[in-house]
């Protein structure tokens, strides 16, 4: 999400690095730069109007730290900007009231509701250790239901059981009922979507939230719809007393303006963000972090965090017991770091939270592809136990067999082989030198301007 406003703005600031200083002249012309790319980026005009009047009066009336350049500067302006619009913080759930806590998701049909009911059930049993259960309010399409009993099976939370033939209404109201019978902690309601808002289906949603009551009511939209997203916003908004929004589908809209607008219009707090149809893709709403993502400023702390939760600690352990006791990098030890890499989004995901990757070139961002991982791991499955755990074994007939058993070429073998040995000398200097060994290891492997300063 927002790749080409990365461009733009980095396009802007460029060319403000080279201006000696900050000029009434060279900031219209830098804001005029900043307009065009947020209304290319499909944000709503009058948020365009909004930020752009609030960056010229303050770039115009601003006082800078001597130790910035007017590129700095300006790009300090944006961050704190786009933060603002976006919400200045994460905000979470509010779950504080008599069990259970009930949640209403309500949108557009296509928005994703009922997966990301099952998403946020899985991050509320995994993240807060609730007691959820999932309920369909979906009384039009029978598969609908379906499809929540099937996910609530594979989150791990339970689901309570309805029919086309009740009343999305007496739905909702029983599963307050059935959660407190059975000591729930959250409640989740799905309702029904329409393709178009229509008077039937906001009265319907405002039945079901009057029978239980929520404490949440979540706004799912999708963000690739733009302009529509917008206007089903301010509908819903209208309707219901919302506390929030989750921004659905954001892994494959590359302007991102509903973003920036959603928040806007409703007034009401981006919570999640939701990527992919992985059951795990729903991450909370860090303005400040998507605001540096933007920019090109990476989210370091995101990737930190989700490097602690997702690795396996225990894991680590082993593998830096094995290395201290002088044990070689195997391929069993570099399949389990190609599968961290795979759980945590693959490459992608990874590079796209670090400081400058949004200025890879187009060529350089389009090789990095999660299949080359995939590949690697079906070549290490294709090897025997005895090759895995002693590289050295594998000679020319051992490689074609491994290659073949995988589907792929030798070649693909020999940089495997390759980036394993290469693994092995930099894990050996990681053991002896610890974090010093690590950036002796990595020096000269780094991009330019990436090694020591």
């Amino acid at each position: 999400m927002f790749e080409n406003l990365s461009e733009r703005l980095d396009g802007v600031m460029g060319k403000l690095r080279g201006k000696g200083r900050l000029t009434e002249e060279n900031i219209q012309e830098a804001l005029r730069q900043v307009r065009m790319a947020l209304l290319e980026a499909d944000v709503a005009l009058p948020v365009v109007k909004e930020m752009i009047a609030a960056l010229r009066e303050q770039a115009l009336g601003a006082e800078f730290a001597r130790s910035l350049t007017p590129g700095q500067a300006f790009i300090k302006l944006v961050n704190d900007e786009l933060t603002r619009v976006m919400g200045e913080a994460n905000e979470s759930l509010n779950l504080k009231t008599q069990p259970p806590a009930v949640v209403l998701m309500a949108g557009l049909q296509g928005a994703g509701k009922t997966t990301t009911a099952a998403k946020l059930a899985l991050y509320l049993t995994q993240k807060l250790n609730k007691k959820v259960m999932l309920v369909s309010a979906d009384i039009y399409r029978p598969a609908a239901i379906l499809q929540l009993e099937r996910l609530a099976g594979q989150v791990g939370a339970t689901f309570l059981p309805s029919s086309v033939k009740e009343k999305a209404a007496d739905i909702a109201r029983r599963s307050v009922a059935e959660g407190k019978r059975q000591s729930m902690d959250v409640v989740i309601v799905d309702t029904a979507g329409r393709l178009h808002i229509d008077g039937d289906m906001m009265s319907e949603v405002q039945k079901v939230h009057a029978a239980c009551d929520p404490i949440e009511t979540l706004f799912v939209v999708d963000a690739m719809a733009g302009q529509d997203a917008v206007i089903a916003a301010r509908a819903f908004d209208e309707a219901l007393p919302l506390t929030g929004v989750i921004l659905t589908k954001t892994d494959g809209d590359a302007r991102g303006g509903a973003a920036l607008s959603v928040r806007h219009v409703t007034g009401k707090p981006i919570k999640f963000l939701g990527s992919g149809e992985k059951i795990e893709a729903l991450e909370p709403f860090h303005p400040e972090r998507l605001a540096g993502r933007i920019l090109g400023m990476g989210d370091v702390v995101g990737l930190v965090e989700e490097v602690q939760e997702k690795v396996d600690q225990d894991e680590a352990a082993q593998l830096a017991k094995k290395l201290k006791t002088g044990k070689a990098f195997d391929y069993n030890d570099l399949r389990t770091q190609l599968n961290q890499m795979l759980d945590m989004g693959g490459m992608a995901a990874m590079l796209d939270k670090l400081p400058g990757m949004g200025k890879l070139p187009a060529k350089a961002a389009a090789g990095v592809d999660d299949r080359a991982l995939r590949h690697q791991i079906a070549l290490i499955n294709s090897m025997t136990p005895r090759e895995r755990k002693f590289p050295k074994l594998i000679n020319g007939s051992r490689k074609r067999r491994i290659a073949n058993g995988a589907g792929l070429q030798v070649q693909d073998l020999n940089r495997l082989m390759k980036q394993q040995l290469q693994m092995q000398k930099m894990m050996k200097k990681m053991s002896k030198g610890g974090m010093k060994g690590m950036m002796r290891a990595l020096q000269g492997r780094m991009p330019p301007g990436m090694g020591r300063r």
